[in-house]
């Protein structure tokens, strides 16, 4: 059990991409608190926890075919002539958000709303209190049971041809949405894997980015399932999706990047949220013909009632800008039906029970 403590949320074969150059065990970094750059930090030590998922170690043995067939996967996508299949686009759909739910980050995301809700609601610690284990295991049983909530975006491959590298991170599987930013209908929603709209990125490499999106809202031309980035603008845009969503790492293979991983970072800096989720209160305002109608109020106000709705919402940052690789598709569309739900996507209204959604132009 001992040779198996040392658990990654960001699996080494992940990490291995991005290793400092002519070695395979160490790995540069920014350490973004400090703002100190590390070089040839040792790769097995990074994003790892003691027994993370448990020293049961079944999710740890689970996981290890997906990782090969990852690292497999990136294989054949650094061949030359590669052909990006539909095969591949479903694994790296699948890998992605396995990663977007299985990092440290976003298990203490939900440890800190479990706990905000909790002290709101007047519960001992002891009675209300999730533990790391309890939350991984959690966001493992929500991934089989959600794991094919994505499946219908697009995907494609970001060929870097520039001189600055894509960089990574401890948080690397960066979910975003740039129609909900620029669309004033989403003015104060939130929006998840099921709104319409979303973009998903995950650096597979410093010359490679993965990037999905809801093709109802989006265009991306590619060639074989390639698009060449010769801009380096737009590169910097890929990256500061890293430092946003980052935690406290940022990976980058070349030692001599460091000024421009500074230079690259520190505009974001300011953009950065300070917290990843935000909780509202509403207590009950009105009650008629079987209704009742609640108005949004602060904590303090919510813990003077006895009765208080309390939801959780994650914080997703704003870009400073978006790459123009991202295009608008020509008569883009997205579906709502006016509720809370939000705008979605077409493959996530179920038919058998969703009859009021009806579908609008995306622009």
């Amino acid at each position: 059990m001992a040779s198996n403590k040392n658990q990654h949320f960001v699996p080494q074969c992940y990490l291995r991409q991005f290793a400092a150059e002519n070695t395979m065990t160490a790995i540069n970094l920014f350490n973004i608190d400090r703002e100190r750059f590390i070089n040839c930090a040792p790769l097995k030590k990074q994003c790892s926890k003691s027994y993370f998922y448990g020293d049961d170690l079944e999710l740890e043995k689970a996981l290890q075919p997906i990782e090969g067939r990852y690292a497999g996967i990136v294989r054949e996508i650094k061949s030359q002539n590669y052909h990006l299949t539909d095969e591949h686009r479903e694994f790296l759909i699948l890998f992605w958000q396995l990663q977007y739910i299985r990092t440290e980050a976003a298990s203490r995301r939900s440890i800190e709303m479990t706990e905000g809700m909790g002290e709101v609601a007047g519960l001992e610690p002891k009675d209300f209190k999730m533990e790391m284990k309890e939350a991984v295991q959690l966001s493992m049983r929500n991934f089989v049971r959600e794991r094919h909530v994505i499946s219908d975006l697009k995907v494609c491959l970001i060929r870097n041809k520039t001189k600055i590298d894509f960089v990574s991170s401890d948080d690397p599987a960066v979910l975003t949405n740039k129609w909900h930013f620029l669309d004033k209908r989403t003015s104060g929603s939130n929006f998840g894997l099921e709104s319409a709209g979303v973009v998903i990125f995950l650096p597979i490499t410093p010359r490679i980015l993965c990037v999905g999106f809801d093709p109802d809202v989006y265009s991306i031309p590619h060639k074989k399932g390639w698009v060449d980035a010769n801009n380096e603008r737009e590169v910097n845009l890929f990256n500061e999706h890293q430092y946003l969503n980052s935690r406290a790492n940022i990976f980058y293979q070349d030692k001599n990047s460091e000024d421009q991983v500074l230079a690259s970072f520190t505009p974001v800096k300011r953009i950065r949220p300070k917290a990843r989720h935000k909780i509202n209160y509403a207590i009950l305002d009105e009650k008629s013909d079987g209704y009742a109608r609640y108005k949004v109020v602060d904590r303090h106000e919510a813990e003077l009632h006895k009765e208080a709705v309390i939801h959780t919402e994650m914080v997703n940052p704003t870009p400073s800008g978006w790459p123009h690789t991202i295009r608008w598709k020509r008569k883009g569309f997205v579906y709502t039906n006016g509720s809370g739900v939000g705008y979605i996507r077409k493959s996530r209204i179920d038919p058998a029970t969703n009859h009021d959604f009806v579908k609008e132009s995306a622009r």
